[in-house]
């Protein structure tokens, strides 16, 4: 059902035939890289957060890590990611599916400024195993997003 979810959003956009299904999981950051043969930096991570207003979806760059300080600082809440249990629940993905496409009424998606490192990305399409490439202006309308964010640090070199 998520996957649908994620194709019906993205055909308004005529993006659904673009989602790439994997024989292997493509759940995590590493897996998902291996799969697509790409740096980890540019899989598009979406990080499930419960704020005291709902929920929000955060896309981040896969190598980048929230930074407490610059969450509170911008939400002004500390950061609650939601368990695993109410992931779906409250996302209307799965954990390991969650994306910025298809997602419940009432979930603010939010895309992180470690994105714009790169010229395209890869985020999921609402399964363990699917992917979808998307330059950034096609992430960010595509996404439907509240807005841009930086709530994150990424590794030093």
């Amino acid at each position: 059902m998520s996957l649908e979810n994620a194709r019906n959003h993205l055909k308004k956009y005529g993006k659904d035939g673009d989602i790439i299904l994997f024989d292997e999981s493509s759940a995590t950051v590493k897996e998902a890289a291996a799969d697509l043969h790409t740096e980890e930096g540019r899989i598009a991570k979406s990080m499930s957060f419960l704020l005291s207003t709902g929920p929000v979806i955060i896309v981040a760059a896969g190598d980048a890590r929230i930074d407490n300080r610059k969450f509170k600082d911008t939400f002004h809440e500390k950061a609650k990611m939601i368990g695993a249990e109410d992931v779906e629940p409250l996302t209307g993905h799965p954990v390991g599916g969650v994306c910025p496409f298809g997602t419940k009424e009432g979930v603010k998606v939010y895309l992180d400024e470690s994105l714009k490192r790169y010229d395209f990305v890869y985020p999921a399409a609402g399964t363990r195993n699917s992917a979808i490439k998307l330059t950034i202006p096609e992430l960010e309308e595509t996404s439907e997003c509240t807005g841009w964010i930086d709530v994150t640090k990424l590794p030093e070199a």
